[in-house]
């Protein structure tokens, strides 16, 4: 068995894929490690940039968008590493993050899933790793309060005044960084394909805890991650889905009553914003520019909020 396989789900993304590729090749090291790219059906040229270009990398085509969950469940079926890799295709892996990583799992058995430091394109510290989404933390996102520097508590869902440079359980590691043991995927399984795109991270992240296992941060390296890549032609319908996850995840962890709750907090989150926006606009005077595109844009996404109940694929989206 191998150290490390690394999974990379591609969508449209050929350049960033490209990128992310080349990054993971050069920051294996010592590694003994295996490269599997499953493409959702891109039309850009990904799979025939990735034949050509990295013969190395065992590539599997859909013939369909499956989505991430279930594409990234085909790579883990036939993936062979102690450990195994969930990487965004939108990313670039920096230094030795993936040696460290691996030699942190071997030195902390009890932890199931892992994420490292990440930064966005301009070097910018991006906050990933969170507590649960629950309805009360959303809560605190919508009003705004979760931006305050006192008390520490009403940061506690995106925790956003911890800088990522120690240790630390958390209760969600993102999905553009994730790494898992084999042996806690053996015990819980894989990603819940009712998920389509967002909330399955997190439902991982929770069955994983509920068993047992530690969910960590570690500071074991950085990585860039560019973010939405293989979403940003999605627009509005990108809130929907992260919406969709959200409320999935709580329904399935919480019940019929939290998942219902989650989908008021999260239209109001979404009512409240539109409102703003064309307040401002209003009082400075002209709707040009990123207010009047940010008015526009949660207007579409509150008028089609009804749809977001299910936790299915992105028809009708």
């Amino acid at each position: 068995m191998i150290d490390l396989s690394i999974v990379i789900v591609s969508y449209n993304t050929l350049r960033l894929t490209r990128e992310c590729i080349e990054s993971t090749l050069r920051g294996l090291g010592g590694l003994s490690a295996e490269v599997i790219v499953v493409d959702n059906h891109s039309t850009d040229g990904s799979v025939e940039m990735i034949l050509g270009e990295f013969p190395s990398v065992r590539l599997i085509e859909n013939a369909t968008n499956a989505g991430f969950a279930a594409a990234n469940n085909q790579a883990l079926r036939v993936a062979v590493g102690r450990h195994l890799l969930l990487l965004n295709s939108d990313t670039v892996v920096l230094g030795d993050v993936l040696d460290k990583s691996v030699e942190y799992m071997d030195g902390n058995p009890g932890v199931a899933v892992m994420g490292c430091r990440v930064l966005n394109g301009d070097g910018s510290l991006q906050h990933t790793c969170s507590m649960f989404p629950s309805p009360l933390n959303l809560v605190l996102m919508t009003l705004g309060v979760d931006r305050l520097g006192w008390p520490a508590w009403l940061n506690r869902y995106r925790m956003t005044h911890w800088d990522r440079r120690e240790e630390r359980e958390v209760e969600v590691v993102t999905g553009c960084y994730m790494l898992i043991r084999r042996e806690a995927l053996e015990e819980v399984g894989g990603l819940d394909e009712g998920f389509f795109f967002y909330g399955e991270e997190t439902d991982w992240c929770r069955r994983c805890g509920d068993a047992g296992w530690g969910v960590r941060f570690a500071p074991v390296g950085e990585i860039v991650h560019y973010g939405s890549g293989s979403c940003r032609s999605l627009n509005y319908r990108r809130d929907l889905l992260l919406s969709r996850g959200l409320i999935g995840v709580n329904r399935k962890h919480g019940g019929v009553v939290a998942g219902a709750a989650t989908w008021v907090v999260l239209l109001v989150f979404n009512v409240s914003r539109c409102v703003g926006y064309a307040a401002r606009c209003a009082v400075r005077g002209g709707w040009a520019g990123s207010g009047g595109g940010r008015v526009s844009h949660f207007a579409r996404v509150s008028m089609s909020f009804h749809t977001v109940w299910g936790r299915g694929t992105a028809g009708g989206l």
